[in-house]
């Protein structure tokens, strides 16, 4: 019989059984689930409402219990339904009355509520690892980068020189701020429910705010009802994630078109690519091309819990059974992406010489011609017009604007002198780019150094976090 069973007369079928069940999901929180359990054991004794003998009972048994899982030997039982009843009822088998006694002054609807925000603090430091880790691939790739210069893009068409290390640090700087992101999801998580029992409070003298000090929890939930049923804490996490997940989907279809024979910017190692079954000379960017598509999965992970949230009154609702299935899937598949793009950027070759060769396709320079004339008196509107009939010229003699005789540029306008070759440097273009957040190596150096202190930060306010109880990894019985 169901631990609830007592005011039933009849057993749920096995279909309804299987369908109501959510151990297959939750089970991956049995950690989180025997932390909280021995927390509030511990305090049921400290406030004199169970025995210090049977707290000390229910504590080792919990412990057994989960050195069998993480060992991989528990057997779970579909009929448990979930990973509270199942540890519950195999408490209870092993030691008798004192077992039965650990739910007291307790709901499912805190336990589980408990359980979920340890579970998201844990997924959201971890993530946060991934994180500094791909920022620091990032910042490794553009120190070896130097002075090499790229084609820089808008609309997917040649616009103006950047150095190969300005365009990692976009990224850099896209990540930095997921880690922000994450951190709010770590914090906004940091709260602890356990002591709100269903949904008003109980009637024992529990001492919510030891139970909050041992399981690591920042601070209290004021509110019961708010504190079973609220879920923005996932939706923050998933967001987070989604947010991420996007990030790395843009530079995934960077690193697809880098690695074509049309662009030749970089080689992907070995050990991040693929073959074809039918044609042999094939090396596929496949990894990349998986984090590309594994975004929509991720994207529809926050899809799925918001939908599930977007109508349910106060205060538990069978629904948010449906929240942990889409977080973990969220999380683990992050996580997943953010290894693997690390091993990528980590063991690419950069084709610097490819660079440059292509560097006089798409009239490069133009902006800086118009420039040249905007600083001798004309208007740089005018300049613009100018400059476009120029492009227009070189695109009808088949060559790049740099190509074009000096005779031409001074049939467009008196000022142009024969300095004007000048503004064809490439070098020198990227080089006068000096303002702040610009791609001149200057200005490069100095944004360096600020993507690195913000690396140094993140990494101390890891350190700083409050304490998490790991994800488990001992779930691998079958049911």
């Amino acid at each position: 019989m169901a631990l609830w069973g007592g005011r039933f007369e009849d057993t749920v079928s096995e279909l309804t059984q299987e369908f109501g069940a959510s151990l297959p999901v939750d089970r991956q929180l049995y950690r989180q689930d025997i932390a909280g359990s021995c927390a509030h054991a511990a305090m049921l004794a400290a406030q004199g409402i169970i025995s210090a003998e049977d707290a000390e009972a229910i504590r080792g048994g919990l412990e057994a219990i989960q050195a069998d899982i993480d060992a991989g030997t528990f057997a779970f039982d579909i009929n448990d339904e979930d990973i509270h009843m199942a540890i519950e009822s195999e408490l209870t088998r092993r030691i008798g009355a004192a077992g039965g006694r650990l739910h007291t002054g307790r709901s499912r609807n805190d336990q589980v509520a408990t359980d979920t925000r340890l579970a998201a603090k844990a997924l959201a430091k971890s993530l946060m690892e991934g994180n500094l880790a791909l920022r620091h691939a990032l910042v490794d790739a553009a120190e070896a980068a130097g002075d090499t210069i790229l084609p820089g893009m808008t609309h997917l068409q040649h616009a103006q020189p950047v150095l190969f290390a300005h365009h990692l640090l976009a990224y850099a700087w896209m990540f930095a701020r997921d880690f922000t992101r994450l951190k709010a999801a770590f914090d906004a998580a940091d709260a602890s429910p356990l002591g709100a029992a269903a949904l008003a409070g109980t009637t024992y003298p529990l001492d919510r705010r030891m139970t909050a000090d041992t399981l690591g929890f920042s601070r209290v939930i004021e509110n019961s009802l708010d504190a079973v049923s609220d879920r923005d804490f996932l939706l923050d996490l998933e967001y987070a994630c989604s947010v991420m997940a996007v990030h790395l989907s843009r530079l995934s279809e960077e690193i697809v078109l880098w690695s074509s024979q049309e662009f030749g910017f970089i080689t992907l190692s070995d050990a991040f690519s693929t073959g074809s079954s039918i044609m042999p000379q094939k090396k596929n960017p496949d990894f990349a091309e998986l984090i590309r598509g594994k975004t929509g999965r991720v994207v529809g992970d926050l899809v799925q819990l918001l939908v599930t949230v977007k109508g349910l009154p106060l205060a538990y609702n069978k629904d948010l059974q449906e929240d942990k299935e889409s977080a973990l899937d969220a999380a683990h598949t992050l996580e997943q992406c953010l290894t693997v793009m690390c091993g990528m950027v980590d063991t690419w070759t950069v084709n610097a010489d490819r660079m440059r060769a292509v560097m006089h396709r798409g009239h490069l320079a133009a902006t800086d011609v118009a420039d040249y004339l905007a600083k001798r008196g004309m208007p740089f509107r005018q300049a613009h017009e100018v400059v476009g009939k120029l492009v227009l010229a070189a695109e009808h003699a088949g060559c790049d604007i740099s190509e074009l005789p000096v005779s031409t540029f001074r049939e467009a306008s008196e000022l142009f002198g024969d300095d004007v070759v000048g503004a064809f440097d490439l070098d020198a273009i990227v080089a006068a780019r000096t303002t702040q957040g610009g791609t001149a190596p200057a200005a490069v150096a100095d944004q360096m150094e600020k993507v690195k202190a913000g690396l140094v930060a993140d990494e101390a306010a890891v350190e700083a976090l409050s304490p998490v109880v790991e994800m488990g990894t001992g779930t691998r019985s079958v049911l």
